[in-house]
């Protein structure tokens, strides 16, 4: 039996491994992406639906249920040096790995120049090759990275299972999704910190203690309630950048020691 709460705390689960985690809050994605990067919304409170665009107006993302398909998906418009490509995941993907991606999409560009290796993050982490396929596996099992593709690289797959016949979720990236994208992304999904949720038992794939590790914690609800507040100022800053420096707030010095 779990011990009361006080009405300033809320039990919160922490779960890792964070594939295995469940969705949680698509706001955590989507509200940022508005109030931060300024994508726009439209309004139909009549579908079950999220549609978001980006102020230049290449990006879309759209969260639906879909009970056949990946219910998040993103698609981008060709520009000038880069073809159109896509990314979906599924239901389940944590959204603290999605974000990790819209993160990356939506930096400043100075920020792209980050590895671009979407393997890299795994074979720091100890992941190894698949048997029998290419691509790379969890040391537990439950998640593999695989690219298609031999003498012409093709879509990248990103998959939770707990078996063969048992998956949980699914990302999909086409070829030409920019590298450092899916970089950000297996970076976050090898990231050891757990992941909180509010409501486990009723997202989580496997209770297995085998798999999975809870830990039950009374976190302050001003805590909770604050979280996506203080997500939201920090991609803002990250954005706009530091404050310039007083130096650089001050005139320069007359020329020849004289004022005109």
């Amino acid at each position: 039996m779990s011990t009361p709460q006080s009405p300033e705390t809320v039990e919160v689960e922490f779960i890792s491994p964070r594939h295995l985690a469940g969705g949680g809050d698509p706001a955590w994605i989507t509200v940022p992406l508005h109030r931060a990067c300024g994508w726009s919304h439209g309004h139909d409170p009549l579908m079950p639906r999220v549609i978001l665009s980006s102020p230049d107006q290449k990006a879309l993302l759209r969260l639906e249920p879909n009970p056949e398909g990946q219910w998040w998906t993103l698609r981008h418009a060709p520009a000038p040096d880069h073809p159109a490509w896509y990314a979906s995941f599924g239901a389940r993907t944590p959204v603290e790995i999605i974000a990790a991606f819209t993160d990356a999409l939506t930096a400043p560009a100075v920020t792209a120049t980050a590895s671009a290796d979407p393997y890299e993050p795994l074979h720091q982490a100890d992941w190894s090759p698949a048997r029998g396929a290419d691509g790379l596996v969890s040391p537990d099992g439950t998640a593999y990275v695989q690219r298609l593709g031999v003498e012409e690289p093709g879509p990248w797959f990103v998959t939770a299972t707990l078996g063969q016949d048992r998956p949980v979720w699914q990302a999909r990236f086409a070829e030409r999704t920019p590298p450092h994208l899916i970089a950000a992304f297996t970076a976050a999904l090898v990231d050891p910190s757990p992941v909180p949720r509010a409501d486990s038992p009723r997202m989580l794939a496997t209770r297995n203690p085998n798999l999975i590790t809870r830990t039950h914690q009374e976190v302050p609800a001003a805590q909770v309630v604050s979280a996506l507040e203080k997500r939201v100022e920090a991609l803002t800053r990250h954005r706009i950048g530091p404050p310039p420096t007083p130096s650089a707030l001050r005139p320069p010095p007359p020329r020849n020691g004289r004022s005109r």
